[in-house]
């Protein structure tokens, strides 16, 4: 059902710099080229296309639903020519200067994307193109917060996060997480008992799905709750959900001799947790997506959804920044979704992304059954790319300023890397140095190196446990 109600105005919590911001003048006079065929333009400083030496940019690529490694399936051919298609550009506009918005049969994909999805319940959203997420991050935390200001974010949370707003003059204000995310009545603790010199926060920052660090994946209920609590306290959410897609259900146990497929029933598309963007009434919710973890991270291809007037004002401020992501990334992956893949062959792809994902995370929970017990407890993720591991010190380790540090070297010296805790905690260094956590990625390293990898972090761990053998 389409939707019928309009956005509230959350504009009053546009920071000065935001609400000075406006189309470049430049930019504003494209209007008049696209309005008028027969406009001879002497006022637009483009280099004429015929100077761009690529007459063909393309790629190779996988069938959907099948690896790039596969050689039994020949690969599709995805080239973008000097004169486009009926559905996407040719190079002239690819490759030239762009409006902040993107490429027009980029951001259609993108749009109609979000909208088979996500359905948002109020009529005026649009999307804006980014370079990935941490761009997008930068430009919605900007919209609302300056100097002065505080963001709310999860207990343990990305570090570029506080590399970003620490310069910048912002507070964070961390809220408890449990093995389901960020809890919604911490989250109204914290907006209900404010106090202190910052200014009571506007925004709350969360990564949803396959948390980072903590893999930790919100249900629909709690989303609901964390929603709901933003309604009461009047916050504008950045929805950060690089791993959406990378959903794929609750660890099966492995038993002993069983080589059953484990990760047969796969979500896909339509069995993803709801997102908060589609349960958002209000215009709330800034959600930003990105092509990183499911085609690749060198794209630096995203996309930003919310409120037109809030994608207007990142328009505005990508043409002073970024024009747009790279016309060739832009190029490749429109030509990929709109006429090789389609919506269909894209989810085909998706499901093939969580397989991967999900025979890693079985493989690795398996080996850390096996070699970890009674060295580290961890909920088991049902999505992304982490494990969340808090060690069990040992009576004497306990009392020790440095355990983790010595934890850490022991690791080094083990020839096996785990980040500390303390690299996500929002109380900085000298508060957490010593909390007893550890993420794990089992993204990158081969499957037989998780097995390395597992048992050196346990001979690693042993002088600092009670293990239980």
């Amino acid at each position: 059902m389409a939707a019928t109600q309009h956005s509230k105005d959350l504009s009053r919590f546009f920071t000065e710099a935001t609400l000075q911001r406006e189309s470049s003048p430049l930019k504003a006079l494209t209007k008049y080229m696209v309005a008028d065929p027969t406009l001879v333009s002497l006022g637009a400083g483009l280099p004429h296309p015929s100077t761009f030496p690529f007459a063909q940019i393309g790629a190779r690529v996988a069938q959907p639903g099948t690896s790039v490694e596969n050689t039994q399936t020949e690969k599709l051919n995805v080239s973008v020519m000097a004169n486009g298609s009926e559905t996407v550009e040719g190079l002239a506009k690819f490759l030239q200067y762009g409006n902040g918005r993107g490429v027009a049969s980029y951001a259609n994909f993108v749009r109609e994307h979000t909208k088979r999805v996500h359905k948002p319940r109020y009529e005026d959203w649009d999307v804006v193109v980014s370079q990935g997420n941490t761009d997008a991050f930068v430009k919605a935390l900007m919209l609302f917060c300056e100097r002065g200001d505080t963001l709310i974010v999860d207990e343990w949370t990305y570090p570029a996060i506080m590399s970003t707003v620490g310069p910048m003059g912002i507070k964070l204000a961390a809220v408890t997480m449990d093995g389901g995310g960020m809890m919604p009545e911490a989250l109204d603790q914290v907006c209900a008992a404010w106090t202190g010199p910052y200014n009571k926060a506007r925004v709350a920052y969360m990564v949803p799905t396959a948390q980072n660090p903590t893999g930790s994946t919100m249900t629909a209920e709690r989303r609901r709750a964390i929603y709901s609590i933003a309604q009461k306290h009047n916050l504008v959410i950045i929805e950060d959900d690089p791993y959406y897609y990378l959903q794929f259900g609750e660890y099966i146990a492995q038993k002993d001799g069983d080589a059953v497929e484990r990760c047969m029933e796969l979500p896909g598309i339509s069995r993803l947790v709801p997102s908060l963007l589609s349960m958002d009434t209000d215009g709330r919710v800034i959600r930003l997506d990105s092509f990183s973890k499911v085609l690749a991270p060198g794209l630096r291809c995203g996309w930003v959804t919310a409120p037109r007037y809030i994608t207007d004002k990142i328009q505005f401020h990508n043409e002073t920044s970024i024009q747009q992501p790279a016309g060739v990334s832009q190029a490749i992956v429109s030509k990929l979704m709109n006429e090789q893949w389609g919506h269909e062959g894209w989810e085909q792809h998706l499901v093939q992304t969580q397989r991967e994902y999900a025979k890693r995370r079985d493989r690795f929970v398996d080996l850390c059954n096996k070699h970890l017990k009674g060295m580290v407890d961890f909920t088991v993720p049902e999505g992304g790319m982490f494990v969340w591991f808090r060690v069990q010190l040992n009576e004497e380790m306990q009392g020790r300023a440095d355990a983790m540090e010595e934890v850490f070297n022991a690791m080094v010296a083990a020839h096996v890397l785990l980040v500390p805790g303390h690299f996500f905690s929002p109380q900085g260094y000298a508060k957490a140095s010593n909390s007893p956590y550890l993420r794990a990625a089992f993204s990158y390293a081969s499957v037989d190196e998780l097995e390395v990898a597992v048992c050196r972090f346990a001979q690693a761990l042993a002088p600092f446990t009670a293990r239980v053998d």
